[in-house]
């Protein structure tokens, strides 16, 4: 039986004021391409269904045709709404870029979908902006998923260098924090994961393949 990940990516492609935003590409890509050699069956889905909004500076500088090629996933995302439990995955993994912290913290389907995966022991992977997916996850006693669990996502000196901190609706490492997660942070822009048990948890882009590649040994 080949391993099935749920890929959910935002649907969101504003930021507040306004500013334009959606999915940061490599991170989806990366981590598709390495399930994808796994042989991986891979599941897309996102909030509203349909096109998932990819950032456009996430296609600034030289982005790989291999990674530019996974877009095509993108076109016709599955609506959270309609997948019926967690069970069917042996993983879930969120993938960033700034339109999560808009769309992620509050749906509940992913709330109730990365609980019932976490509680039966299946893998529950973020990277940089898709921990936002993360902070509204209780556990079934009532205790947010995060605490006491080491963890990391894109930090707050990073928002601060993209200059795009006024425009979060808060602080994904300070909400973290606020969690009672051990918030784990390296210098920016370094490639960077923690894994605690099942849960894997990447700091940036530069961190997708290494989440991915965590996610795959966990998984054999």
């Amino acid at each position: 039986m080949s391993k099935h990940i749920l890929m959910v990516v935002t649907t969101a492609d504003k930021m507040n004021e306004g500013h334009e935003t959606g999915l940061w590409l490599s991170e989806f890509g990366e981590a598709y391409v390495e399930f994808a050699k796994a042989g991986y069956e891979i599941t897309v889905a996102s909030p509203k269904g349909g096109k998932a909004p990819v950032d456009d500076r996430s296609l600034e500088g030289e982005t790989p045709q291999e990674i530019l090629d996974t877009a095509v996933y993108l076109e016709n995302t599955l609506k959270l709404e309609d997948i019926k439990d967690a069970s069917a995955y042996d993983a879930i993994f969120l993938p960033g870029g700034h339109g999560t912290m808009f769309d992620l913290p509050d749906n509940e389907k992913l709330h109730a979908l990365l609980r019932e995966a976490y509680e039966a022991n299946n893998v529950v992977a973020a990277v940089c902006h898709g921990p936002a997916g993360l902070v509204g996850v209780k556990l079934s006693d009532g205790t947010p998923l995060v605490a006491g669990k080491a963890v990391t996502a894109f930090t707050d000196e990073e928002e601060r260098e993209t200059t795009l901190d006024q425009y979060m609706p808060f602080l994904l490492e300070t909400r973290l924090r606020e969690l009672g997660g051990k918030f784990v942070a390296a210098p920016n822009w370094t490639d960077h994961l923690q894994v605690d048990g099942n849960l894997i948890t990447g700091q940036n882009p530069q961190s997708t393949i290494s989440v991915a590649k965590a996610v795959v040994k966990t998984l054999a």
